[in-house]
Formats: C-alpha cells, sequence, structure tokens
C-alpha cells in the first residue's frame, strides 16, 4: 500500500458509500472502509477524523462561502433576495461538483447521529446567512427571518434536486416559488 496514494481520498469515499449502502452506516467500522478501499486505518485518518466525516468532508467551507456570497450579491437587493442569491449561487456550484448526493442523503436519513450532522451543519450555514445579512445593514429580527426562510428554500431545493427533479437552480426556483406560496397564501 502506498504511502501517499493520489487516489486515497476518493476510493475511502467511495468505499463508504458502497459499504454504508450495503450494511448500514452503523454495522461499518473503520477499518471494513479502509480495507474495501485497499488502504489501512492509518491512511483513513490521515483524510477523515471518523467514519461520520466521510459524508460531511468539505461542509466547514459552505457557511464561509455562502457569507461570502451574500456579502457579495447586489447592495440593493433585499435581505432575503440577497439570501435566496446567494444560496442559488453556491447551491449550483455545489450541485455542479456532486454526483453521490442521493446515496448520501439516503444514508443520512438511516441515523439518528447523522441527521443531527446535518441539522447542525444546516444551523451554520443559516447563521452565517444571518451575520452576513446584518453585516449588509439588516437589523438583526430581518437578518434572522430572511435566513431562516431562504435555508427552508434551499433544503426545499437540495431536496427536489436529489430526488432528480432537475438542475439545482430549477429546483431552486421552484421550492423558492412553492415557499413564496405559503407564506402568502390567504387562509
Amino acid at each position: 500500500m502506498a504511502r501517499w496514494d493520489a487516489g486515497a481520498l476518493e476510493r475511502l469515499r467511495q468505499a463508504a458509500l458502497d459499504l454504508f449502502g450495503e450494511h448500514g452506516y452503523d454495522a461499518v467500522t473503520v477499518t471494513q472502509i479502509a480495507e474495501q478501499a485497499g488502504l489501512t486505518r492509518r491512511t483513513f485518518h490521515r483524510y477523515f477524523p471518523d467514519k461520520r466525516e466521510i459524508l460531511f468532508a468539505g461542509s466547514e467551507r459552505l457557511p464561509p462561502a455562502v457569507a461570502e456570497a451574500v456579502l457579495a450579491a447586489d447592495p440593493e437587493l433585499a435581505p432575503l433576495q440577497a439570501a435566496l442569491s446567494a444560496l442559488r449561487m453556491v447551491g449550483a456550484e455545489v450541485s455542479a461538483i456532486i454526483s453521490d448526493s442521493a446515496q448520501r442523503r439516503a444514508i443520512i436519513e438511516t441515523s439518528p447521529e447523522l441527521r443531527e450532522r446535518e441539522r447542525t451543519k444546516a444551523a451554520a450555514v443559516t447563521a452565517a446567512l444571518r451575520d452576513a445579512l446584518e453585516r449588509r445593514g439588516a437589523g438583526p429580527t430581518e437578518a434572522r427571518l430572511a435566513a431562516q426562510v431562504a435555508s427552508i428554500v434551499s433544503e426545499e431545493a437540495f431536496g427536489r434536486w436529489t430526488d432528480g427533479e432537475g438542475p439545482f437552480p430549477r429546483c431552486f426556483d421552484v421550492a423558492e416559488a412553492a415557499v413564496h406560496a405559503v407564506l402568502t397564501k390567504d387562509t
């Protein structure tokens, strides 16, 4: 086994997804993942602190990317529109590089631990939106509400995209229209 294998990260990721899908997340060990990838546990831990992080690798880059996109949005946009614009743009970029989102989502849905991690990740994105909106001049309440609504739209869009309903930008537009309809519908 090579000490620094250029394909090790992707092999570990794919081995984990395959094993999680076949045996369930809780039944799979780090050793099994490493062996399936043709690597050692030590190599596994060079890339990931634990097996959970295979599913969330890179997610720490999402909040700063979203905040940067909010700050770069047209200054004339209202807070909600700036947040939606940022999430649409970042979501389109993320969806262009992810190929196994349905498999990943199915695995996450099987584990309370993973669902909690997914909620934590989503909360970090919402907090980044809120903070960026406040830096743009929105008041705390307006920033918080705009960030929460925009996050709901984004989560709905990613769900639709993962379900194969079309390209992410179209899924985002459909999700945004659906949330708008819910918020403005007379009761």
